[in-house]
Parts: C-alpha cells; sequence; structure tokens
C-alpha cells in the first residue's frame, strides 16, 4: 500500500458549473468553497499531512475584473469566518505565490499564516496568484545571485514548496486533462488522475475511490 502524504487538487469547473446551474460564474465560486471544506475534512480523515490547492493562476489575472474581485471577496470573508476553526482543528495554512494583492487580503493572509503556523494535523497551501515558470524562474535567479551551482538540491532551496514534499497525487477535476502551469517541477512523479465532475459537483465518495485507488498503484520511480 502506496503511503500517501501529499495531495495536489487543480480544482477546476467552478465557472462552468455556476452558468450551469446558476446562470452565473460567481455562484459556481461560492458553490466551490463547500467542496473545499468536505475535501479538507476528508484529508483529515485519511491522515494526509498536506493538501495543495490551487486557487488563482498568474493567468487568472486575465479574467473579467468584477469576477477577480469577486473571488478575493470570496477568500476574504472565508478567512474572517474560517480561520479560528482552522486553527482549532490544527491545520496550517500556507501561501504559495505572490501576495501582489490589496493591502487588506495581503494582510490577512499574513495574519492567518502566521496564526496558523505551529499547527501539524495538515497544511493546506493555497496557491495564489502562482505560476509555475515564473516559480521555476525565480529560483535559478536567485541560484545566479548567490552563485550556487545549478542542481536539483539547491534549486529546491528557492521554489514555493520549499520543505514541503512533492506531491504523490494530483487530482484535476472539470473534464479538463492539463496541468495549467501547476507545480511543474514538483509533480514529475505524482500520479495524476483526471475526474470528469466539475469541482462543486466533486465529494467525499469521490475522493475516497481515488484516495483507494492511488494506494493500490504500483509506483515504479523509474525502477521496474
Amino acid at each position: 500500500m502506496n503511503p500517501l502524504n501529499h495531495v495536489a487538487i487543480i480544482m477546476d469547473g467552478n465557472g462552468r458549473w455556476g452558468l450551469k446551474n446558476k446562470n452565473s460564474r460567481n455562484a459556481g465560486h461560492k458553490a466551490g468553497l463547500n467542496t473545499v471544506e468536505k475535501i479538507i475534512k476528508e484529508t483529515i480523515k485519511n491522515n494526509i499531512k498536506f493538501l495543495t490547492l490551487y486557487a488563482f493562476s498568474t493567468e487568472n489575472w486575465k479574467r473579467p475584473k468584477k469576477e477577480i474581485k469577486f473571488l478575493f471577496n470570496l477568500l476574504e470573508n472565508f478567512l474572517k469566518d474560517k480561520i479560528e476553526d482552522l486553527n482549532k482543528q490544527k491545520i496550517r495554512l500556507k501561501i504559495i505565490g505572490k501576495k501582489n494583492f490589496s493591502s487588506q487580503l495581503n494582510s490577512l493572509l499574513i495574519k492567518s499564516e502566521k496564526k496558523t503556523s505551529k499547527n501539524k494535523r495538515l497544511q493546506i497551501n493555497l496557491a495564489l496568484n502562482y505560476g509555475a515558470k515564473t516559480e521555476l524562474i525565480n529560483a535559478f535567479k536567485e541560484l545566479k545571485k548567490n552563485k550556487e551551482n545549478i542542481n536539483e538540491k539547491n534549486l529546491k532551496k528557492y521554489l514555493e514548496t520549499k520543505n514541503i514534499p512533492d506531491p504523490d497525487l494530483l487530482i484535476r477535476t472539470g473534464n479538463t486533462k492539463r496541468l495549467s502551469n501547476f507545480l511543474l517541477w514538483q509533480v514529475a512523479y505524482s500520479e495524476i488522475f483526471f475526474e470528469k465532475k466539475l469541482w462543486p459537483d466533486f465529494n467525499e465518495r469521490d475522493y475516497t475511490k481515488m484516495i483507494k485507488k492511488f494506494r493500490s498503484i504500483k509506483r515504479n520511480f523509474g525502477k521496474i
């Protein structure tokens, strides 16, 4: 049985779900938060220590300004309402990506990270304004600046995921089969599961099935 320490998820399909069911992309983003809470509970239940959620990519800035504003308001309200509960559950929140948001949101993100920094039951890595290509370019710039040799060990020191194990399992919902500039270095040997369901329709049963399937896969890592 394969150990499962880290699950990464591309939560795709919120907007399409909203248009289909409520005639509003924003309604889909709101519904997607309910799925996030369900998956967090199931992650804890399965004793998985790291959960990385792709919430907003560097490319998502191309979306309509109204939608971006709604997304960030949704995130602010979620943190204000839930951070105390997350802390009580011994869940740590870490942001990966650049905090280039409003001063209010930046402050809230920093406070949330600081408040939960000592928790060890589960670490949630929230990928915000994150892009793997930018992450790698910045890492190489740091290597050059510090005049360090270019090798795997040194590069890892400058990734957003420093001190976080690489994902064992990557899940993408929404019936789309691509990585969308997400953790390109880190998922080199992840098992990748693509799910047809849109993110708000994804549930605990779907997640548990994937976990069980992952545990039964023969993983060779280049060996026979």
